[in-house]
Formats: structure tokens, C-alpha cells, sequence
């Protein structure tokens, strides 16, 4: 059996930002077999893997990500808590899953797949791939902090990347220059006077203006500028996109880095759910059936140097996923 307390920490411990999740993923893989898992490693890029583990070919699976957001934040624990980067997002969760069909194992259900991947923090390259494995089951189990409660929504996530050229001068001389940063600022107020779409469920779509960069001094005009946008989505986005490069205007150059759909679904019977406005590896999770989302944390500590998980809601996290499976696998057999 897992002592969850014990791998959440081993997890946390390791440092495994976007892009380096190598050493979380061979701590959970050795855990795994070690229970007597088959485990499958998926290689998503050079040196990065999902983790795909099973004792049966299962009917569900409990899924969440290995990878962090920077900067590495240490171990840390006290009576209530454990604290460090990735103890509620989303490492602490996976130890919670892994718990969770250990206990449903105990009961005598097999039938439950493990699939952690990498990669979710920065376009979801994982669960992209993840789409390949097999066997699948009827339903999955994707694993965010969202206070232990069951949610049937989320907004999605949409990049715009925008780029402005022109030409250095000193600038005592203006008009010898072309300022790259006046049009991308330009661009930017007009993008961000569109109307973006509401949804009933999800609420409204939303804009941040999160990175502007340009120049190369005070006393000189600059030759180049870019900015990244996000709009947390609530729907289909092509003609939102399209609105976008025409706000843009000519002297920018737009493009969507990534993104991220937004999620409509629904609860099983006598669950009460919620919706959140952040994005997650779910909607490219779709391939693996019916699909929920659940985990104990709060997502206003994840990426934040107070990220902590208490050990009260990690415990009620496990029962919450295991009386979820139960419900789901005993519709499947009804």
C-alpha cells in the first residue's frame, strides 16, 4: 500500500519544472512498479515521458501532471500542511490518485489506470500525446486543485503573441527613426476594446496583458517590440482570432502560441459540481471517454511561493476520488 503523506513529500522534493520533469517521473515509475503496476513510459520529446500504469485493462483512469511552474519552492511541512512547488499542482494529487486506486485495489477493483503526464503547464504537449496510449477505459479523472469540488466546466486559454519592427535613431532625431513600440502599444488598446464572448455557464471571456517588451534605451527609438496576451476563452475561437489580427493593424504581426479549449460537460448523479476559469490538460484528456475534474488545493496557491496542500483536504481528496470511481464504475456495470 502507498503512505500518501510519504510520496507527496518524495515528489515534491524533486525538482521537475516544464520541459525537466525526468526526475519526478522516474521516482513515480519506480513507486508503481514497485506496487506491481505495469508501467508504460510514453516519450512526448527527448528526455521527457508520461507515465501510463495498469494492473488490468482499466474502465478508469486517474490523471494528472508531474511537471511545476518555476521557480522550484523547497519541501516544507508543519502540523496542517506541506508546503513546496507542486504540492497542489499538481504533484500532491497524483500521490492522492495513486492512493486512491490502491484502496479501490484493497476493495478488489483492478480495473483503474494511472496516467501522468508531462508537459501541462506549457500547452499540454502530454496529454497531446497521451491521446496514443492504450487500452483506455469509459472514464476519466483529471486531477487540479479545485477544493476537493467536482467541476463540468472551464475556460479555456488562447496565447496571442504580437511583434512590431522598425528602424534605431537617436532620438533627438525622430523622424530619421521608425518607433517599433507606438503601434504594438496601438495595437494593444485596440485588442483590448474588442467585446469578447460570454457563455452561460462559463461566464465571461477575459483579457491580461501579461508581457510587453521593446527598446533598447530612453534616448533611442526602438527598433523592435512584442507583447503576450492571454484571453481565458469560453468558447470556439476562429472568429475571435480573426478580430484579432484585424485590431492588430498592419505594422503587427500576430500570433496564437497556444491554446487551450475551453470545456463544457456533466455530473454524474448526486454530485454537485462547479465551473472554474482556469485551463488544464482536459479537453485534450477527450479520447479517454467521459471525462470529470477534481482535486483537493486551492488553484489561488498554485504558482505562488505559498503553494501548500493541508493534509485534511489531501485525505478527504482521496476519499472524494475514490467514492467518484465507485459511482462511475457502478453506472458502467448497471
Amino acid at each position: 500500500m502507498t503512505d500518501a503523506f510519504e510520496l507527496v513529500r518524495r515528489l515534491v522534493a524533486v525538482e521537475s519544472p516544464t520541459g525537466a520533469e525526468g526526475p519526478a517521473t522516474a521516482l513515480l515509475g519506480m513507486h508503481l512498479r514497485a506496487l506491481g503496476y505495469r508501467v508504460e513510459l510514453q516519450e512526448v520529446s527527448p528526455g521527457r515521458e508520461n507515465i501510463y500504469a495498469w494492473r488490468e485493462p482499466p474502465a478508469l483512469v486517474f490523471s494528472t501532471h508531474l511537471d511545476t511552474v518555476p521557480p522550484y519552492i523547497p519541501l516544507r511541512e508543519d502540523t496542517e500542511f506541506i508546503h513546496g512547488r507542486g504540492s497542489c499542482d499538481a504533484k500532491g494529487l497524483a500521490a492522492a490518485m495513486v492512493a486512491a486506486a490502491e484502496r479501490l485495489a484493497a476493495r478488489g477493483e483492478h480495473r483503474i489506470g494511472l496516467l501522468f503526464v508531462v508537459g501541462e503547464e506549457n500547452g499540454s504537449d502530454g496529454a497531446q500525446a497521451a491521446a496514443r496510449l492504450a487500452p483506455k477505459g469509459r472514464f476519466l479523472i483529471n486531477g487540479e486543485p479545485t477544493d476537493n469540488r467536482l467541476t463540468i466546466g472551464q475556460k479555456g486559454a488562447l496565447r496571442v503573441d504580437l511583434f512590431a519592427a522598425g528602424r534605431a535613431a537617436h532620438s533627438a532625431y525622430p523622424a530619421e527613426g521608425d518607433s517599433a513600440l507606438l503601434p504594438l502599444l496601438d495595437a494593444i488598446e485596440r485588442v483590448r476594446a474588442l467585446p469578447l464572448p460570454e457563455d452561460p455557464l462559463l461566464g465571461p471571456s477575459t483579457l491580461n496583458v501579461g508581457l510587453v517588451r521593446g527598446g533598447v534605451a530612453p534616448n533611442v527609438i526602438p527598433p523592435e517590440a512584442t507583447a503576450q496576451l492571454l484571453i481565458r476563452t469560453v468558447g470556439p475561437t476562429d472568429e475571435l482570432k480573426a478580430e484579432i489580427v484585424r485590431a492588430a493593424g498592419t505594422r503587427v504581426t500576430v500570433r496564437f502560441a497556444v491554446e487551450i479549449p475551453a470545456y463544457k460537460g456533466s455530473a454524474p448523479p448526486g454530485w454537485d459540481a462547479t465551473v472554474v476559469s482556469f485551463a488544464s490538460d482536459l479537453p485534450f484528456l477527450l479520447p479517454w471517454g467521459r471525462c470529470f475534474q477534481m482535486g483537493p488545493g486551492s488553484i489561488r496557491v498554485a504558482h505562488t511561493a505559498e503553494e501548500r496542500i493541508a493534509k485534511a483536504e489531501f485525505l478527504e481528496g482521496v476519499n472524494r476520488y475514490v467514492a467518484l470511481a465507485t459511482d462511475l464504475l457502478a453506472t458502467e456495470a448497471a
